[in-house]
């Protein structure tokens, strides 16, 4: 495998991979905040980096962004290494913070001109682009109002795009929603929605409702060390309960013997009425998916509602992190 050089060159090896960590470890003294991190983000993914506070979250982005330096292990972005804190790393990336910090005395114009100058953009390049991400982040109306007197969802979307102002290939955000009331999370979830196959996104949080909402791809961490890495599709999936929900028109349909008979089919491990629905665990799922519509409409029975039950993103973190 090849490795990148002080002056930049990329990684061919990294193919697909917006984000590739080997081995990565960072330690406090005796505290090892992170411990051989092995993880590939694909391009275009938001991908939902997920775990309690002290996980080593927040430890892994300050790696990745060049903050600090891992005590063992690479890490590549874009194909850069990024953790010998080159500057052509940097280039690739937008970075915010889980607590921006902003001049309040400046409006949203006057401080993404200021950010987008650090990146040495031209003039012309800078009033193009603030126009640009004023309008993605829906701040135009506002552009010209002091930042002291913004909402916390405004000040999240202003970091964003900040973040977004030189238009890098990858976006890592640190627990943006953490802060946030109902309306500026949904603000700020609804802005990274929007960026999916745009930018790749590495989002960071312990909020499972945001990570089930927005994320496509998913790993989870608990104390230091990564349990798992998957599209959130195929992780439910993988955590799938083998139980149906059925909402009949009539529950005493299931009287004169014919609740005996559903336990005794061969694809049935138990069944139960609880609060008016009926659950039906099965042996095997593909198996009970294919009989058992059939074996209630053959047994006379009217289905209001059927529904196969998903895990919850939370009821699968809760058991591997226990």
């Amino acid at each position: 495998m090849s490795e990148v050089t002080s002056g930049g060159e990329t990684n061919p090896a990294d193919g697909p991979f917006a984000i590739r960590c080997v081995g990565l470890s960072r330690n406090y003294g005796e505290v090892q905040a992170l411990k051989d991190l092995n993880l590939t983000v694909p391009y275009g993914s938001i991908f939902g980096f997920l775990g309690r506070n002290g996980a080593g979250k927040t430890t892994t982005i300050r790696l990745l962004v060049g903050l600090a330096q891992p005590s063992e292990g690479s890490a590549w972005v874009a194909g850069i290494e990024a953790t010998r804190t080159d500057s052509v790393a940097r280039q690739q990336f937008g970075y915010l913070p889980q607590d921006p910090s902003f001049y309040r005395w400046m409006t949203p114009v006057e401080y993404l001109d200021y950010a987008a100058s650090l990146y040495a953009m031209k003039p012309g390049e800078r009033r193009a682009a603030i126009d640009e991400m004023l309008r993605l982040v829906d701040l135009k109306s506002a552009a010209r109002r002091k930042i002291g007197g913004f909402s916390g969802g405004m000040i999240q979307r202003l970091g964003i795009a900040q973040a977004m102002i030189h238009h890098p290939q990858i976006l890592f955000l640190d627990e943006p929603t953490s802060s946030l009331d109902p309306a500026g999370r949904y603000e700020v979830l609804e802005l990274i929605a929007g960026l999916r196959g745009k930018v790749t996104v590495f989002f960071s949080t312990h909020i499972l409702n945001d990570v089930e909402r927005v994320c496509d791809t998913v790993g989870i961490i608990h104390k230091g060390r990564l349990l798992l890495q998957s599209g959130r599709e195929e992780l439910m999936a993988r955590y799938a309960i083998n139980m149906a929900e059925i909402e009949l028109d009539h529950l005493d349909g299931l009287e004169n013997g014919l609740e005996a008979e559903l336990k005794a089919q061969p694809w049935v491990e138990s069944v139960r009425v609880e609060q008016g629905v009926l659950h039906v665990t099965v042996t095997d799922l593909a198996e009970g998916k294919r009989a058992l519509l059939p074996w209630l409409a053959n047994a006379g029975l009217g289905v209001n509602r059927l529904e196969w039950v998903r895990p919850s993103l939370e009821e699968i973190f809760l058991k591997l992190s226990a």
